[in-house]
């Protein structure tokens, strides 16, 4: 390959890398060309983009970007896929789901997800039970809207009580 090719090659990966909020580095070496038609298909509905890349390029690419990747180094080793996704846990739900039908592969190498590093194929369940940003953000005004609610609920309740209190005075006075 030539130096030109590689740059734009390295070039493409950080573009993609900026684009996305989270990555994941997934060896899927040992899948045959059904299985990977299928994790491509799942990727693509699940607004996960699937790239297979070189290490030592993805290794430049990071280098390339804002940010500390240092941790992720060891696992660029063998063959390496990367899941991108703008949700932190929506690729570990992905692999979780078809690791589930077929026990092989793909095995998740390391994974960053809001400016954390996770290494190890052990750290699938704790990157599939993250709450995304806008999981977060639902359970914040739910929490905020239950006192609201309660005291709205108190004065609609005391209003129909006082209401019922003041007709049935008004009726014993007529």
């Amino acid at each position: 390959m030539k130096k030109e090719d590689k740059a734009i090659i390295i070039d493409k990966i950080a573009a993609t890398l900026k684009e996305y909020s989270c990555f994941y580095l997934v060896e899927t070496s040992g899948l045959d060309a059904e299985k990977t038609s299928n994790l491509r298909r799942a990727c693509n509905k699940a607004d996960i983009k699937l790239m297979v890349v070189k290490n030592t390029l993805l290794h430049k690419a990071l280098e390339s970007i804002d940010g500390d990747f240092t941790e992720l180094y060891p696992a660029l080793a063998g063959p390496t896929s990367i899941m991108f996704s703008n949700v932190g846990n929506a690729p570990a739900k992905l692999l979780k789901d078809f690791i589930k039908k077929d026990d092989t592969l793909p095995a998740l190498k390391a994974a960053y997800v809001e400016e954390t590093v996770y290494l190890g194929a052990d750290q699938l369940n704790t990157l599939a039970s993250i709450k995304s940003k806008n999981e977060l953000i639902a359970d914040v005004v739910a929490l905020l809207q239950s006192p609201a609610k309660n005291v709205v609920s108190a004065l609609t309740s005391g209003g129909s009580k006082l209401h019922g209190i003041l007709e049935t005075l008004s009726n014993k006075e007529g």
